[in-house]
């Protein structure tokens, strides 16, 4: 079981890759955490916690189908060294801002927007390179351990993160995520692969994009997957952005209280992650999804109107499993169904449903919470989801039976 749980780690590059990005999104997550506990200490405002996961979304939803295009035709290594050194830079920026006491909440607006215009172009490159990694047998397994990266590093990073601002304040975290972003860069430096073979053509960008379109309108199952995943990130996963005011005027905990908050998300994915690695030879991944895409926005609804710390904990603990197990198997359905040549353009618009209407959900949620309460923001949206889900389940049940 251990040997099929982390079978892709017996390519080279994919072990680089692995190594690399985990190291540097220990230092992304411990700068997720502190801007918003910044932001919050700022402004004392649910609706401008909304309105900063907001304001990244933009350029995420307008410039990451182009960047699908370019990670079809150049080699995406090359993509991904230009977007994650972009990012580095932008970390050391905000730690001098900072420390420099010239520092406003607007100014934050604008680093958030400049770091969302180099991830649209990183994350259809960093989504499809798994296919240049590993071979399409193992690539099931490596789409699970990336989500498994990702999440063991939101179990280190938070917990980090909240020990260093209580200890010393954001500054450093970002900092911290500044010097991460280098071990990506070393590994993707290191991999030794063949010059990628990227087809040339004559079309436009513009027209590029409507094939990748038009390929998914007429793949019904690809169709579903994305409406499936576009409802619960405008909808349940904006609870997150919310974190903040939950372990600070709800759960009465202060900086740890985040910092455990959103360790207990990342121990959930993170068990999710493995759980689904091991199964990667599971036919019945629609069932997985399925349990998913219920579980998920029901443990958030029940996190909102806890005030016990324990229980807080426990379920918001289950939604991390929840959105996991939902996510990972729907990035692996649909790449195990898209065709190479279109890999990049389909992952573009799995990247703008996935990370893009997340922040219209987080100003969602800010704003009904902003104007009603706290957790009516986390609930409301959630039971949305819920809500479309079970319909779902009723009106289209071949979903749980893809394979």
């Amino acid at each position: 079981m251990l040997k099929a749980t982390f079978s892709s780690f017996k390519h080279p590059n994919y072990r680089l890759w692995f190594m690399g990005q985990l190291v540097s999104l220990i230092g992304t997550w411990m700068q997720n955490v502190a801007v918003p506990w910044l932001v919050y200490h700022m402004t004392g405002s649910p609706f401008f916690l909304g309105l900063v996961s907001f304001t990244s979304a933009v350029p995420m939803l307008t410039l990451t189908l182009w960047a699908g295009v370019i990670a079809d035709r150049i080699d995406r290594r090359r993509v991904l060294i230009a977007t994650q050194t972009t990012m580095m830079l932008l970390a050391f920026l905000l730690a001098a801002a900072f420390y420099s006491n010239i520092l406003q909440w607007w100014h934050i607006l604008f680093f958030s927007a400049a770091s969302g215009i180099a991830q649209a172009f990183d994350a259809p490159a960093r989504q499809a390179l798994v296919a240049d990694l590993v071979p399409r047998k193992e690539m099931m397994n490596a789409i699970a351990l990336n989500s498994a990266m990702f999440n063991g590093a939101r179990v280190i990073g938070p917990a980090l993160a909240g020990i260093t601002l209580a200890l010393t304040g954001p500054g450093w975290c970002f900092v911290i995520n500044g010097i991460s972003f280098l071990a990506v860069i070393v590994s993707l430096f290191l991999m030794k692969t063949p010059d990628a073979n990227r087809q040339t053509t004559k079309k436009s960008a513009l027209s590029e994009i409507a094939d990748g379109l038009r390929y998914i309108m007429g793949h019904s199952e690809i169709r579903i997957l994305i409406v499936l995943l576009a409802i619960t990130n405008v909808f349940a996963v904006g609870y997150s952005s919310l974190l903040p005011a939950f372990a600070r005027d709800v759960l009465h905990s202060g900086e740890f209280g985040l910092g455990w908050l959103s360790t207990a998300v990342g121990v959930g994915a993170l068990i999710g992650a493995l759980t689904l690695a091991a199964l990667g030879h599971y036919n019945r991944k629609g069932l997985l999804l399925t349990v998913g895409n219920l579980l998920f926005p029901a443990s958030v609804i029940g996190f909102a109107f806890s005030t016990s710390m324990p229980l807080s904990l426990a379920l918001i603990a289950v939604s991390g499993f929840g959105f996991m197990v939902q996510n990972a198997t729907v990035n692996t359905l649909i790449q195990s169904r898209v065709e190479d040549r279109l890999r990049g353009r389909v992952m573009s618009v799995y990247t703008v449903v996935f990370q893009g209407f997340f922040p219209i959900g987080a100003l969602f949620a800010g704003t009904v919470a902003q104007h009603s309460s706290i957790a009516l923001g986390a609930a409301l949206g959630a039971g949305i989801a819920l809500a479309f889900g079970l319909l779902l389940l009723w009106k289209i049940p071949e979903i749980r039976r893809m394979c």
